[in-house]
Formats: structure tokens, sequence, C-alpha cells
């Protein structure tokens, strides 16, 4: 069935194929519509719903509910987001699956309900406290909205961690068509869950360990946990990058705006190329060697005043990497991302 939505319906369409048991959480300009949706479809199904006090109560009752062995789902923006961050810090620890889907708007403060990627560092780099990490996926779509928010559940429950789908306010409110297509997913078995049976009740979920040693015994359990998960689940797209002069890097929304530039400059014999990250965390570090010219440059591009660029200067040490951004809410339109391509390949020629 095809049906034309927002991005953050998507991702409550996403959910419910998916087998989403329940939401909670509260409003936030411009991912409300994602608690809308979950209300209208989440009730009607049967399934659970509720708006929370705060941001906070919602994050605890999905670490409660996802104790429980239900798969469970939150939604917020970037102020809603950082209140959230204690609680993922303990959904970690206790390695509870959860799926968090943040519509990025711009920063710091209450900002505007526009789009910006201020969000990086906070949602890849951990957010809360301690040793933890959450897998992080990038649609640039509505489908890959609706796709990835699937995806993410598989994940979470794979590895017992945290997913977030990282978006933004333009991705969320934009409508495009998506085909719901019943999708096979898993149902793994959870033995450590506590959900009220007698089988259960010697299970337990903490993140509380007041010997040191067995501390670090958890936290190098997840460091082995993170390293399986970065050689397996990293994951990239690469668009005429073999031979490219120049490769244009960005995530989300950015990315489209660069591969219309790519095949801009391709058309004028320019050899210009893409490559556009699916995960942020873990990083497809690969990616940016892999069908890349060994030679090229790198342009990113980003809607912060350089967050994702740190992470592209880490995969490519010894290669010249280019920043332009747009923040306040602003996206850069493809004659500035064009005009700043050709500017570096211009360089380029007139040093050669």
């Amino acid at each position: 069935m095809k049906k034309f939505v927002k991005g953050n319906e998507a991702v409550v369409i996403g959910a419910l194929v998916a087998g989403c048991d329940a939401y909670f959480g509260y409003p936030i300009t411009p991912a409300s519509e994602i608690a809308h949706s979950a209300a209208e479809y989440f009730l009607k199904l049967g399934k659970i719903f509720i708006q929370a006090e705060c941001e906070t109560a919602s994050i605890n009752m999905i670490f409660g509910a996802s104790a429980s062995g239900l798969r469970v789902l939150t939604a917020s923006s970037g102020p809603g987001i950082s209140l959230k961050q204690d609680g993922v810090s303990f959904i970690a620890g206790c390695e509870l699956p959860v799926v968090i889907a943040d519509i990025v708007r711009a920063g710091p403060g209450l900002g505007n309900i526009g789009p910006e990627q201020g969000d990086y560092n906070q949602i890849v780099k951990g957010g809360g406290h301690g040793n933890y990490h959450a897998i992080v996926l990038a649609p640039n779509s509505v489908r890959e909205m609706y796709r990835m928010t699937i995806q993410a559940f598989e994940l979470a429950d794979k590895y017992r961690t945290p997913v977030y789908l990282l978006s933004d306010a333009t991705l969320g409110q934009m409508m495009e068509p998506i085909d719901i297509v019943e999708i096979p997913t898993s149902t793994i078995a959870k033995e450590w869950k506590l959900d009220a049976t007698p089988e259960t009740n010697d299970n337990l979920l903490t993140s509380i360990f007041l010997d040191y040693d067995e501390l670090e015994t958890l936290i190098m359990r997840l460091a082995d946990k993170y390293r399986r998960i970065e050689e397996s689940e990293a994951e990239a797209e690469t668009y005429l990058a073999e031979d490219a002069e120049l490769v244009l890097t960005g995530y989300g929304i950015v990315s489209r705006l660069l591969r219309t530039v790519v095949d801009t400059l391709r058309a004028e014999g320019r050899r210009v190329g893409m490559v556009r990250p699916k995960t942020l965390y873990p990083f497809p570090k690969k990616a940016y060697h892999e069908h890349v010219n060994k030679n090229a440059r790198f342009l990113v591009v980003e809607l912060s005043l350089g967050q994702f660029v740190y992470d592209v200067q880490l995969a490519l040490p010894l290669r010249q990497v280019d920043l332009y951004y747009r923040v306040g809410g602003n996206v850069p339109t493809e004659q500035e991302i064009y005009s700043k391509a050709l500017e570096m390949l211009e360089v380029e020629n007139a040093n050669k």
C-alpha cells in the first residue's frame, strides 16, 4: 500500500510494521506529529500510548516497558532529547533495547524550529554520562524514515542497546510517498526480561555496581559489544566517487543536495562524487577509502558549526577535508554548495 505522509508519521508507521508495542512521549515541535500519529494509530490497534507529563518521565517509561520485554519508541527534539540523556545512560547500562527519534531543531537553548544537525555530538558521542554508545541511523528521505525505523528495532533487540533515528525538521515535516509492506522482523526471545511472571523473578536489570571490578567487567563487556557493532553494522552510500577529484560528504537532508550538485558538476565534465553515511555510529570509515579515488579531496557540508566534520577528518587523517556549513535553521542552497565545490576544483587546477 502506498501512502503520502510526513516523515514524522512515517516513523510511527515503521514502528508499527516492526511490531512496536508501546509509545511514551511528550510533544515538541518539529517532532509533534510523531506523538500525534502514535496517539491515533497505537490506540486503534490496541497498543499502548501514553503522553507523559514531561520528557524525563517518558524516557523512564520506555525504560520500564523495555525491561518488561516490550518493543518501545519515544521521540523528541533538541531540548527534549537533552532532558532524556540521563535516562538513556541508565538504559545503556542495563542493556535495554529502545528506539528514540530525534527530529533536530536549531539551538542552543530553545533556538527555533528550523532544521539543524547540531545534535550530532550529543547523540553520536553519547550524550549521557559514562562509557556507552547508541547506534545512530541517519535517514535522508521519508521512505528511509520509515525503513530505518524498522531497522532500528531490529538492531536494538539484536544488541540490547538504545538506537537513535537522527533526523531533522525538514525531513520530519516534508511529505513523500512510502510503500507500506509487511517486512519480516525478528522475534528474539528476551530471557532477561522482568515481566511480573514467576519465570522472570530471578532476573536482574541494574546499572549500579558498587564493586569497582564488577563495574569494570560491565564496561568491558559493553566495549566488546560496541566493537562488534563497529565491525558489522557500519553503512554508507557512495556515488560516483571512484574517479572523483573532489568528494562531497554529508548526511540526512544535506546529502540530497549534495547528490544534485554532483550530477550538475558531472554534466559539466567535473569529476565529483559523494559519500553519504547511513550510520553515524558506527561511523562508516571504510566507505571513505573503498570505492573512492585515493587522491580525492573532501568537502563536508553540515547544518552545524562543525561536528560531523571531525569524524570525517579522523577517517581521513592524510587528506584535505574542507567544511561548508549553515546554522540557525538555514539549509544551504544547491547553488551555495556548487559554488564552494567549484572554487575548490578551480584552486586545485590552478595549483597543478
